[in-house]
């Protein structure tokens, strides 16, 4: 499958909003892999695939992290997390991706995980500042970008927690192994 057919599967899996966001994604990854030398090829090919699952209903999630024992402990977190994992499996099963650092960057793109890769980094971060983002601190972190992958992500999971916390809601256990872990 090339990139144009893979861009229109995975635009009719969302609503055009959405596929904004993904666009931007992608847009943004590839500004960051080039700032920081990395792949940017395989930076936005993570960024297509990162929120294909995201419009699946929750049964339909529930049933492939059953199905194809992803890690069960998802369950109990908010649904919000499930398509990061389930757009992983999708990606291989489903698109024939094989390169394992670009499917962790799907899967870890909502939590973050300790010791990430730099293209784990960059898809998190693009995923949060992208130019349609808009929330509290998102400017920050887009300037923290312009010098630190790290320190902008930092800024991103601080942001995340903080929100989490006023919500009153759990906070998955990767999403503050990642961040302690940026502060090593």
């Amino acid at each position: 499958m090339n990139r144009e057919q893979m861009i229109e599967k995975v635009r009719a899996e969302m609503p055009e909003r959405r596929w904004l966001h993904t666009q931007g994604v992608m847009e943004t990854a590839v500004i960051l892999a080039n700032r920081f030398g990395q792949d940017a090829v395989r930076a936005e090919l993570a960024a297509i695939l990162h929120d294909v699952s995201k419009y699946w209903n929750v049964d339909r999630m529930q049933k492939v992290i059953r199905d194809q024992a992803l890690p069960a402990e998802l369950l109990l977190y908010d649904k919000e997390l499930w398509h990061a994992p389930v757009g992983a499996w999708v990606a291989e099963h489903k698109f024939g991706v094989a390169d394992t650092e670009v499917l962790d960057a799907i899967r870890y793109h909502t939590s973050g995980r300790r010791g990430m890769s730099q293209l784990e980094k960059i898809v998190c971060l693009a995923d949060y500042m992208e130019p349609g983002r808009e929330f509290p601190g998102v400017d920050k972190i887009r300037e923290l970008s312009e010098h630190s992958l790290d320190q902008a992500l930092l800024a991103g999971f601080n942001s995340t927690i903080s929100f989490l916390l006023e919500k009153g809601k759990r906070i998955f256990p990767l999403t503050i192994e990642a961040r302690n872990s940026l502060l090593e």
